[in-house]
């Protein structure tokens, strides 16, 4: 049997998304078994991924996501691959997709969070995506053999709101990723003065959404430097018009004049690395995640974590978190103080934190997906 997978997010190009698809395949190379895997590349992609089992082949499919010529030019490519079981690890599944396919839905955030505020679009234009949305990813979700997902928070939510039957969603956690503690950018090479960060700081990784919730995080280190906590904040992310709408609210509320915020932009993995572990503590203030990859990652590097106490969250981090109301601008400071200046508290979330990480292995999240595999092709 052939299987495909839908890899044009592969690497860096696509973000979290590219990440999960890389590790999967990565994963999947080293599963024993013998069906043979195509694996679907964009150009942009092509050369990042070399196979490392001969069971395993690349094919160039340069359609852009969520475009006509994904809906139109990919199932006769699907086709001509003689594909019997398709893997989308999104949900923009081509609607004459003409073999079975498993889909992975990450997340229903858009179902919780339908806000224009996410988007730079006119009312008009957002409200045709919003529903082409919705369709897409209901359709994909009923006609799926199989949904692979990323946590049982966000098996609830599919089940509930796409009204699908719980035995066809399988969970597979992700892991945390990054570079080797062997590996770390060479202490002196690494310059965060150069960036502005001079002071022990807070650490936010990840996008600028309204759903993650950093103007309100803006808000609560504003009272915290008031209170005279030593400290700053720094948030890594491409700068975009999420960022730039936030880095405006940090000018409005006087944290830029003294560089109590730093908008640090893209880190590279090593350069990452160096942050999550210099950080005095990670805080992750989001309303709602499909998995909350970040704070997990802080984990591996021995970082304190504090966190909002809701969605999957509490099931990725267990015990080894500092949890806080995420609409709470009182609780949230509570327990950011308390992460930051408590000695023996931040001794302890740094030990639960890295026994936390062993828990989560992307060897065993593409197992998983293996046997979702062979189940959807006997059924």
């Amino acid at each position: 049997m052939r299987i495909g997978i839908d890899a044009r997010f592969f690497g860096l190009v696509g973000k979290g998304l590219g990440r999960y698809t890389e590790r999967l395949i990565e994963n999947l190379e080293r599963v024993e078994g013998e069906h043979e895997f195509t694996i679907f590349l964009r150009k942009e992609n092509f050369d990042l991924y070399r196979p490392a089992s001969p069971r395993f082949r690349k094919v160039l499919a340069d359609f852009r996501w969520y475009s006509l010529a994904e809906q139109l030019r990919f199932p006769p490519l699907l086709r001509r691959e003689k594909i019997d079981l398709m893997h989308f690890p999104h949900f923009n599944v081509p609607v004459l997709t003409p073999c079975p396919f498993v889909v992975t839905i990450h997340d229903l955030i858009l179902f919780r969070y339908p806000t224009r505020r996410a988007t730079t679009l006119n009312a008009m234009t957002y409200g045709l995506k919003y529903a082409a949305y919705r369709a897409t990813i209901a359709l994909a979700a009923w006609r799926a053999r199989a949904i692979v997902t990323v946590s049982e928070c966000t098996k609830r939510d599919i089940v509930r709101e796409l009204k699908v039957k719980p035995e066809r969603v399988t969970v597979t956690y992700e892991a945390a990723d990054g570079v080797e503690i062997g590996q770390l950018t060479i202490p002196g090479t690494y310059d965060p003065r150069a960036k502005g960060i001079v002071k022990p700081y807070f650490l936010y990784v990840g996008n600028a959404y309204p759903h993650k919730n950093l103007e309100r995080l803006l808000e609560v280190f504003a009272s915290l430097r008031k209170e005279r906590l030593d400290a700053q904040l720094v948030l890594v992310g491409k700068m975009d018009h999420f960022y730039a709408r936030l880095k405006e609210e940090a000018g409005r509320l006087g944290l830029l004049e003294k560089s109590d915020v730093v908008f640090y932009g893209y880190a590279e993995e090593a350069e990452l690395a160096e942050l999550y572990r210099r950080a005095r503590a990670y805080v992750f203030p989001s309303l709602l995640e499909g998995f909350g990859l970040p704070p997990l990652e802080a984990m591996r590097y021995g970082t304190p974590v504090a966190a909002a106490g809701n969605s999957c969250l509490p099931e990725i981090l267990g015990d080894a978190a500092v949890y806080f109301d995420p609409e709470d601008s009182a609780d949230m400071a509570k327990a950011m103080r308390a992460v930051f200046t408590d000695e023996a508290l931040r001794g302890r979330l740094a030990e639960k934190g890295k026994r936390r990480v062993e828990r989560f292995s992307w060897r065993e999240c593409a197992e998983r997906t293996y046997r979702t595999y062979l189940s959807s092709l006997r059924t």
